[in-house]
């Protein structure tokens, strides 16, 4: 059973995730998230459960730059739920 979220990307976070993309310096993860938070600005797209995942260890991970976690927190709220939220590994 799929739960539509109609939740969508706001214009600072897409401001923030287009300037990470364009950054040489910042991690594979960053990008991953930045383009997943730009996809879903003014879209109906919604966070996948892989990029949910990846998000959700973000969060959970200390060492994170607090840019990473905010997009993180974005592309969860996003996220397409299937049978339930995405469990967190």
């Amino acid at each position: 059973m799929n739960t539509v979220n109609t939740k969508e990307t706001s214009d600072r976070i897409a401001h923030l995730a287009a300037l990470v993309l364009r950054r040489s310096s910042v991690t594979f993860t960053e990008k991953e998230l930045a383009g997943s938070a730009l996809a879903q600005h003014h879209t109906s797209k919604q966070t996948s459960q892989k990029i949910g995942s990846l998000a959700a260890k973000v969060l959970a991970d200390q060492a994170s730059c607090q840019e990473a976690k905010e997009l993180a927190g974005c592309v969860l709220s996003q996220v397409t739920h299937l049978n339930g939220p995405v469990p967190a590994r």
